[in-house]
């Protein structure tokens, strides 16, 4: 926490006066070895080449204020370089004396310790009060009393003032910060009143000042030597500023750590709805076996679901776990495969068509899945990691396949499915070759029915090339380009359900909207297609949430 707390005296000769001054500065700056509450030696000899940082500290830079400076106005003296402590864990430094070193900070400070002072009181005078603005910072202010056998009224007016630039956070300590305070503010006022008692048990104030003669002219001669009574004075306290230091600084340090910021998201998006969809459709299926009679063995069709949701939920085909050859990211399979043969792969994915590989290595299918997935909502993305038979489109969009398995004829002629064969080469099976060297240990055969061209579109595959054939941009940068990439188009899909499914517009309406959303031009259809097979990765919770909104909109306002 960015703050500064300040002890401010109402002097009667003056006005009000900042005494003693905490701040903090945060590294990376020299951290000078010193004990924590202790004077920092030589730092005065070196006050050139620490200007503006704040390690040295005069009471006064002005020779006319220190003039016009009491006993009372006055904590350090000048010659005195202040008091430094070091936390440990964060390398941060706490640094007392009378003011600020920068003068910013010194007028803000001051002003603050006036408003606390004079302006900005609260009922009976003691106690908190929160004031400031954007430009000189907010401030918690705790007014008290100090009693003084000499002093006007036998008491003299103090405050603690706590000045920092976040105002929320400033209030929100409000309760931390007042109880704290009043512990220093008590201890500082029953040391005081220990003194008080003994001064006047030897010479009680009071009646000599009623049987002494007042005259106004002569007054402030009378009252000269005893309106500069310093805090140390009244409290007897030898250590009293290295003792604030210490309470200033735990102070700084506390409030500063108590109150952490996180960030906080919106709405969760369709793919956490997905898989909390997911999740429990997961759990009401394994109740549903718990509860029948029997407690036969499962059947094949449940594992392979509950495989499913770990692939998204548990997170158990991480990249690094799978043993062998694997591909890493995009860009790693852009370059074994190819630019022709990579945009032709993803154009399928993009698609919703179902992408079969069929090879010896599971755990180089399960890395390429992986990297494709990324691709699509979660929603979109139905997986058969590694099957010793073919599984239907309408099962899964990918498909792995063991090198013995045939495809289905009315497969291999669909323009709708694309292969990957997975052979290795054999001419480099006993030469040394790394392991991550995929282009040479296997040969990829890719094969499709489709003619179509894949050179137009669609534009989120145009803009994702774009990005990876740029080797100024890291893996995770490409990565974030690619989340922000299918953010925008799942945006687009939503209006597109919105328009077409729930409101029933027709074609020439529905052109209209695909136009507005950047879907028309140069493939066109691609980016059609596209929507369309987005469209089914929705959320069931989003898609309720839109009907029911729809039938209350229909509504009369009379029913």
């Amino acid at each position: 926490m960015n703050a500064l707390v300040a002890l401010c005296h109402f002097c009667e000769l003056h006005g009000p006066r900042t005494l003693f001054c905490t701040e903090a500065l945060h590294p990376p700056s020299p951290s000078p070895s010193s004990q924590a509450g202790a004077p920092v030696p030589g730092d005065r000899d070196r006050d050139g080449d620490r200007e503006g940082e704040g390690l040295t500290m005069r009471a006064n830079s002005s020779a006319t204020q220190r003039g016009e400076m009491c006993d009372g106005c006055r904590s350090l003296p000048a010659s005195h370089p202040g008091f430094m402590s070091i936390d440990d864990e964060t390398g941060i430094r706490f640094l007392s004396h009378q003011h600020p070193r920068q003068p910013q900070l010194f007028s803000v400070v001051r002003q603050a310790c006036v408003r606390s002072l004079s302006c900005e009181v609260c009922p009976g005078r003691e106690g908190p009060i929160f004031f400031g603005d954007e430009q000189h910072g907010f401030v918690f202010s705790h007014t008290f009393f100090i009693k003084d056998s000499l002093a006007r009224g036998f008491q003299r007016w103090y405050s603690i003032v706590m000045v920092a630039m976040d105002r929320i956070y400033l209030i929100n300590s409000w309760p931390f910060l007042l109880r704290h305070l009043r512990l220093t503010i008590q201890s500082l006022q029953s040391t005081a009143l220990k003194v008080f008692d003994s001064e006047q048990g030897v010479c009680p104030q009071r009646a000599v000042r009623m049987n002494s003669v007042f005259s106004p002219a002569v007054f402030p001669h009378q009252r000269s030597g005893n309106a500069a009574r310093s805090l140390t004075s009244l409290t007897q306290h030898p250590n009293l500023w290295a003792s604030l230091h210490s309470s200033f600084s735990w102070l700084l340090k506390a409030c500063g750590s108590r109150l952490t910021e996180k960030l906080l998201e919106g709405a969760p998006t369709e793919d956490t709805l997905v898989l909390i969809e997911r999740q429990t459709e997961q759990e009401e299926e394994m109740s549903c076996w718990e509860g029948a009679e029997g407690g036969g063995p499962k059947p094949q069709r449940i594992q392979s679901g509950r495989e499913l949701v770990h692939d998204f939920l548990c997170d158990d085909w991480k990249l690094d776990e799978l043993p062998g050859p694997k591909f890493r990211s995009l860009r790693h399979l852009r370059q074994v495969l190819g630019a022709v043969e990579f945009r032709q792969l993803v154009w399928h994915v993009l698609m919703g068509n179902q992408v079969i590989w069929r090879g010896a290595d599971p755990g180089l299918i399960q890395s390429a899945f992986i990297v494709l997935k990324s691709l699509l909502p979660v929603g979109c993305v139905r997986s058969v990691p590694y099957s010793a038979q073919y599984e239907e489109a309408y099962k899964c969009n990918f498909l792995g396949l063991s090198p013995d398995v045939p495809i289905p004829t009315h497969v291999s002629s669909s323009e709708f499915s694309v292969l990957v064969d997975v052979s290795s080469d054999r001419s480099c099976q006993n030469s040394a070759v790394g392991e991550d060297d995929i282009a040479s240990l296997y040969q990829f055969t890719i094969s499709s029915a489709n003619t179509q061209p894949t050179d137009r579109g669609p534009t989120l595959l145009n803009k994702l090339e774009v990005a990876l054939s740029n080797e100024n941009l890291s893996v995770d940068v490409v990565s974030h380009c690619l989340l922000c990439l299918k953010e925008e188009w799942m945006n687009k899909v939503k209006v597109l359900f919105k328009f077409s499914k729930v409101d029933g517009r027709g074609r020439e309406d529905t052109q209209k909207v695909l136009a507005l959303l950047g879907a028309t031009g140069p493939g066109e259809e691609d980016n059609v297609r596209l929507l369309k097979f987005w469209m089914t990765g929705l959320s069931k919770t989003y898609k309720s949430h839109l009907m029911t909104a729809v039938r209350g909109g229909e509504r009369s306002p009379s029913q």
